[in-house]
């Protein structure tokens, strides 16, 4: 199977460019996301990490 996917991918023109265009996204993605890490402010870092344990009284009990 891989065989068959493989030859007929060889055959089409341009498609060399795919995985690079691929490898670009995939980079440039983390590459801002470290950039957003380590420049976000440490209030709104806090802020984020205490959403889950808090307690409001909105919620409806089960």
């Amino acid at each position: 199977m891989l065989k068959f996917i493989k030859g007929h991918m060889e055959s089409m023109e341009g498609i060399e460019i795919y995985p690079i265009i691929s490898l670009l996204i995939f980079f440039i993605f983390f590459v801002i996301l470290f950039w957003w890490v380590f420049t976000a402010k440490k209030d709104y870092i806090k802020t984020v990490s205490h959403i889950p344990l808090e307690n409001h009284q909105n919620d409806t009990e089960l």
